[in-house]
């Protein structure tokens, strides 16, 4: 979604191929000429030609000055530089002198052509490139040309665009393009396999060289089917760190070959040559970097870097880094980053009309900026705060001004707002920094004005609409109120119908590759958790509307280039389950359905793939689940939908594989683990069988071992938030007898005494905490009996005396209330109202037992001491009767009961009543039923010396300890209470405002 760049090329650009990048129009190389001799002139006269004794700018064409010492005439005099008897000339020399010809006068001619799209300021348009090639069929590179010929010809020719493809271009011209860019690559290869090494290839020309090769591959040429540009490439290379490493004057780098050679550099690995593999390259690198660090320390006047230059060099080593380059791991680079930071400084605060950055300079130094710090370099330097503050005067200026040359380019205002976001996202608080927020606010309209215009030269491209809107989210997600910024949410509404446009549009240009269409649901996902309406926004609804269908038709390609990626498989996922918990309805929507149903395939296949870029790190994996539950949570059938489970299950062994793991990488944080805690319950309470699906009882082991470590540690990173614990202490409390009562000891006093310690948490906290300690109590209880007092008995009370009245999402305040003071044998103060309804099975159970005891008085639904109905009361037996449905145990086995079910058998117990729990399944056939009426007949005739719990179990009444269910007699909601905390790439760590969801009072019959 963010990658960048910044280069060197004309000012008036052709169409570039950096297609994640900013803009790179900047210079190419220039200080320095070459000495030539006059052309011979033909039929034609010449234009001037530098004679022996003067040397001529071997880059002029890309430089940023435009430099006017050539007079050139009117675009017709290009017809007079390209004639054929000036042709016909070149290929007679050429044949007269045979292999002593040394290519002087063709390299002349480049010139020639060079210094008119110079003047001109533009390179060859498409009439004049190919009148130009048409000529060029007997241009040819002979074994004779020196090095400096052969580097200026070729450097001198991609300056001006002859090599430049164009969709108009015939099959004519690209042939001739090919095969004059090919007999120069030969004649390079041949030079540079020499033997002994040719001497005379000097500093400027390895620069040049290098620049051309790299603005090839930028314009179009595919570094990996051109085998004689890599060759080249990796013949030059060492020559770049021999003369980095050279003590002689004459080897040295000015500061633009050093510029330059460095956005050669990166621009090539930009386009696929690999810094890993190529030694070669990271040799270069490290010889170059410390010339940039002395030069820019440097109080000599020649040493010091131009505006242009700083900004080439901030963008050649934040792609190299964004590339694999390791900035933490570099001295020399980290060295360099930090000598050219002031030199930043100086030239936004000069008013010096030499140092003075354009609105181009500034995009891409702020996004370099951004990716240095997205790669590891730390806010707390400061030469890059003083940096960052210089340039932000420059966008507010330059965003307000209404001169031409002032204004930003689409891709420009994307690259800064995107490098703004990264910024924040990074830890840039919007309030520490003077002004951030005014200069955000004077990008605003530049966005809504291009979004809205209906000239070509201001539309945004996908790949703009998709970074635009990522910062958008990525800011708001970091505290811009979006209520509170008016502009802001007017330059959303003008870029949601581009966004559906192109959706919609049928034009290649136009399309939204993968991680396009990822990053624009995110955005949108994120914005609608963060406030913005989905159903009071129609234009959001029609862009999430035409974006679904992208997702579905990628999903199912089998192209390489169409595949979703591990992270946007995430993200994808992520913002459906998003969209779809905050108003979307899955059942009405079915190409959302059907885009969730063609990515699961994708996350099975990733999860079970042993290709590590197929790996899912553990946030992935964490959040994959999280969308995944909620997904099912809000309606998707995890038993119709073979491929949800099958996903599910691949995850689970990736959860436990990276639990265990002792890498670091692999290791979940606090945050990760109490999602997938809540993930394991909002899976087993909508279907997901504990003892039938693979793996999960091991990866909820794995996941246990972790808190239970990370309860214990003393290290600040492995402890989680007051926040975290309630939700971890709520959702071991529903896995109820799933985890192990010794587990539960070992972690879960120094859990809670951290939330003990936060005095600020929410009402919503307090009541998940009360309710998890209250189950954990209970099964204390149910285990041990009254002898033993806890030490959870007192957090009880703590907590019920925190309590205060209720927000109004929060029906479930009453009932949690009644159970605490129950528990601390306290009046209620609340009157909680239970909504009752009769079971089938209740109705059959009570007619059984009522015929087979006529003067047995039973009395149905009684809600006793405030708490929870029970099915049937026998009051003069001190006794009472649950049908314990499959949501009273975990996955409804029917054999472990949830911390629900738990709780509230042992409220009941402590108030003196025998409880009889009888499993719902055990009423289904007559035989049973008349078994299970026997049992309870025999139980009555026997009075217990100790009230307790029993349950049906193999025909026969046992004392039971159970494990989990669903929420049963009002007790906690997750839907009103829990909402997992889910994080991409990289998310802030901070209080999120959720919308709660009303929810009615949990019936209490069996289910």
């Amino acid at each position: 979604m963010d990658k960048g760049g910044a280069g060197i090329s004309w000012k008036c650009t052709t169409s570039s191929n950096d297609y994640n990048q900013p803009d790179d129009h900047t210079g190419a190389s220039g200080s320095g000429r070459y000495r030539y001799g006059t052309v011979s002139r033909a039929n034609t006269p010449l234009p001037y030609i530098p004679e022996r004794h003067e040397f001529y700018r071997a880059s002029d064409a890309c430089s940023a000055n435009h430099p006017t010492r050539h007079s050139v005439k009117p675009v017709h005099y290009f017809n007079t530089l390209i004639t054929q008897e000036r042709m016909d000339y070149l290929v007679s020399i050429s044949a007269h002198y045979g292999a002593r010809y040394d290519g002087k006068k063709h390299s002349q001619f480049a010139t020639l052509i060079k210094q008119y799209t110079s003047a001109s300021r533009r390179p060859l348009h498409h009439s004049e490139q190919r009148q130009l090639i048409a000529l060029l069929h007997n241009f040819k590179a002979t074994a004779g040309w020196t090095w400096r010929s052969l580097t200026t010809t070729l450097h001198s020719f991609t300056s001006a665009g002859v090599f430049t493809s164009h969709k108009s271009m015939n099959e004519g011209s690209k042939e001739a393009q090919a095969a004059l860019l090919s007999t120069l690559l030969d004649a390079l290869i041949l030079k540079c396999n020499q033997k002994p090494e040719i001497r005379d290839i000097d500093a400027q020309g390895t620069a040049n060289l290098l620049w051309a090769l790299a603005k090839l591959v930028d314009n179009g040429l595919e570094l990996e089917k051109t085998p004689k540009l890599k060759e080249v490439v990796a013949a030059l290379l060492p020559r770049v760190k021999t003369k980095a490493e050279s003590k002689e004057e004459k080897d040295h780098f000015i500061p633009q070959h050093i510029s330059n050679l460095l956005w050669a550099v990166a621009k090539l690995v930009d386009n696929g040559l690999e810094l890993e593999k190529t030694p070669k390259l990271k040799g270069a690198v490290a010889a170059l970097l410390p010339h940039v660090t002395t030069k820019a320390e440097s109080k000599e006047e020649k040493d010091h870097f131009k505006a242009q230059e700083v900004v080439n060099l901030l963008w050649a080593l934040a792609k190299l880094v964004d590339n694999g380059l390791e900035l933490e791991n570099s001295a020399k680079l980290k060295e360099a980053v930090a000598a050219l930071l002031p030199r930043v400084k100086t030239k936004a605060e000069s008013k010096a009309g030499k140092d003075h950055f354009n609105a181009q300079h500034i995009a891409n130094l702020l996004w370099a900026v951004a990716k240095l710090v997205d790669n590891g370099l730390e806010f707390k330097t400061p030469k890059l705060k003083e940096a960052l503050v210089a340039l932000l005067p420059g966008v507010k200026t330059k965003a307000e001004s209404t001169e031409e040359k002032d204004h930003f380019k689409p891709q420009e205002v994307t690259n800064l707002l995107w490098a703004l976001a990264k910024l924040v996202d990074n830890g840039l608080k919007l309030k520490n920094i003077p002004k951030l927020k005014e200069v955000m606010a004077a990008l605003y309209p530049q966005i809504k004005g291009k979004a809205e215009s209906k000239e070509e030269k201001d539309h945004f491209k996908p790949q703009h609409l998709a970074n635009l809107l990522w910062a958008v989210a990525k800011l708001v997600d970091n505290g811009l109120e979006l209520e509170k910024t008016p502009k802001l949410k007017e330059a959303l509404a003008a870029l949601l119908p581009r966004v559906k446009t192109k959706a919609e549009s049928t034009e290649e240009k136009d399309l939204f590759i993968p991680q396009h269409i990822a990053n624009l649901l995110w955005a949108l996902a994120k914005l609608v958790d963060n406030g913005l309406e989905l159903e009071n926004t129609a234009k959001l609804n029609e862009a999430v509307t035409a974006l679904l269908p992208h997702v579905k038709t990628k999903a199912e390609l089998t192209e390489e280039k169409d595949h979703f990626k591990p992270q946007e498989v995430t993200n994808l996922l992520w913002a459906l389950a998003k969209l779809v918990d905050n108003g979307l309805e899955l059942r009405k929507t079915s190409k959302l359905k059907e885009s969730v149903t063609a990515l699961l395939p994708h996350v099975k296949t990733k999860a079970e793939s042993t290709a590590e870029k197929d790996h899912f790190k553990p946030q992935e994996v964490a959040n994959l689940l999280w969308a995944l539950a909620k997904l099912v949570d809000n309606g998707l059938e995890l038993e119709t939908t073979v491929t949800l489970k099958e996903a599910v299950a691949a995850l689970l062994l990736h959860v436990k594989t990276k639990a265990e793991s002792k890498e670091e990488k692999d290791h979940f944080i606090p945050q990760q683990i109490t999602n997938l805690l809540w993930t394991v319950v909002a899976l087993l309470e909508n279907g997901l069988d504990l003892e039938k699906t693979p793996k999960l009882k091991e990866a909820l082991a794995a996941l246990l071992q972790h808190v239970q470590a990370k309860a214990k540690s003393k290290e600040k990173k492995h402890h989680f938030k007051p926040q975290e614990v309630t939700k971890l202490v709520w959702s071991m409390a529903k896995l109820g007898e799933a985890i192990e009562l010794n587990l539960v000891k070992s972690m879960f006093d120094s859990l809670v005494n951290r939330i003990s310690e936060n005095p600020r948490l929410s009402q919503q906290d307090v009541s998940m905490a009360l309710w998890g300690v209250m189950v954990f109590s209970a099964r204390y209880y149910l285990y041990f009996g009254d002898d033993n007092k806890n030490a959870l008995e007192k957090h009880i009370d703590e907590l019920f005396s925190r309590l205060e009245s209720p927000s109004p999402c929060n029906t479930e305040f009453p009932f949690i209330t009644a159970m605490a003071a129950s528990w601390l044998g306290r009046p209620c103060p609340v009157e909680p109202h239970y909504r009752t309804i009769i079971s089938q099975s209740q109705s059959i159970l009570r007619d059984q037992l009522q015929s087979s005891l006529p003067s047995l008085k039973i009395k149905e639904e009684q809600s006793l001491n405030s708490l929870p109905p029970v099915d049937l009361q026998l009051p003069d037996y001190n006794t009472v009767i649950d049908v314990q449905g499959p949501f009273h145990y975990v996955s409804g086995d029917f054999k472990t009961r949830n911390g629900s079910t738990l709780l509230k058998v042992a409220l009941l117990k402590r108030l003196g009543f025998e409880v009889i729990e009888i499993p719902v399944d055990k009423l289904w056939q007559q035989d049973s039923m008349k078994r299970v009426i026997e049992q309870i007949k025999a139980k009555l005739a026997v009075s217990p010396e100790a009230h307790g719990s029993v349950s049906l179990s193999s025909g026969e009444w046992v004392a039971d300890e159970a494990y989990f269910t669903a929420d049963e007699g009002g007790q906690f909601s997750d839907d009103c209470y829990f909402t997992a905390e889910e994080y991409l790439e990289e998310q802030i760590n901070k209080p999120k405002k959720r919308k709660r969801k009303r929810k009615k009072p949990v019936k209490t019959a069996s289910r």
